[in-house]
């Protein structure tokens, strides 16, 4: 097994890991690169692959930065199935076909700086109607259950307590007699989150590709958490307080001395 890292790495955004296995070559999410122009622009890169080569994605959420680039992919000669937990599925059918007209009314906005440049106008990176278009390669799935992609490849999808639908995902691929386990944790949730079930532990893997955006700090508790936010809408409304004060005894002050 061949694993290449194709973003998110060294950034948070991009994601897109491009693996072969078992004779197929397949994607671990196809996000858009966000943040800063530089980073933006390699949005309208060519693919380091050829889409169409491609035989199947495998998503863990539906975030723009994990399958914002799936429109696109789908545009460059993509066919194969895009297999994600089914509410991830939901969700892409609202937010992959806004994200392409977020791109259409941006790509507008710029190709009038442009023209005024004597500029050739540029399309839209994906459309709408590209984005609704590519919605019919998704294949649903569910948590804990043991898909067979192929006769050497299986995955499993497990909740990552990061978002409705979020997956870890557990990879099996069978090469020359001997099978070996890959997980792709996509993005942690935290613990005792009250809309979200806890990230699925996982027992054991051969490999582990894994986020690590808060690798290098420790997050605070829940009951901490309410007591912060408690405090900062105090502050604020103290903040607040004093501010209204000093505008009311400023305007006397000023009466007094007119």
């Amino acid at each position: 097994m061949k694993i290449t890292f194709l973003g998110a790495t060294r950034t948070v955004t991009g994601s897109n890991f491009l693996v072969e296995a078992c004779g197929k070559k397949f994607l671990v999410d196809c996000g858009m690169w966000q943040g800063s122009q530089e980073l933006e622009e390699q949005n309208q890169e060519e693919f380091e692959f050829v889409p169409s080569e491609l035989d199947f994605v495998l998503l863990t959420h539906a975030h723009i930065d994990h399958s914002g680039r799936i429109p696109k992919l789908y545009n460059e000669g993509f066919t194969g199935k895009v297999y994600a937990h089914k509410a991830t599925c939901d969700l892409c059918a609202l937010m992959l076909p806004d994200s392409g007209h977020i791109q259409e009314m941006e790509i507008t906005w710029r190709n009038k700086k442009r023209k005024r440049k004597g500029k050739p106008e540029l399309p839209p990176l994906y459309t709408a109607e590209d984005a609704a278009r590519c919605l019919k390669l998704f294949e649903p799935l569910n948590y804990d259950e043991i898909i067979e992609i192929t006769e050497d490849i299986h995955i499993r999808l497990n909740d990552a307590g990061h978002m409705l639908g979020s997956s870890i995902i557990e990879l099996w691929t069978k090469e020359d007699g001997k099978e070996q386990k890959t997980v792709f944790t996509g993005d942690l949730g935290n613990n005792d989150i009250p809309l979200l079930d806890s990230p699925t532990m996982i027992e054991d893997a051969d490999y582990l590709i894994m986020e690590s955006t808060y690798g290098s700090r420790l997050h605070i508790r829940n009951d901490e958490k309410a007591e912060l936010f408690l405090n900062i809408v105090s502050e604020t409304l103290d903040k607040r307080w004093n501010s209204c004060n000093t505008i009311i005894c400023s305007r006397k002050n000023t009466r007094n001395f007119i």
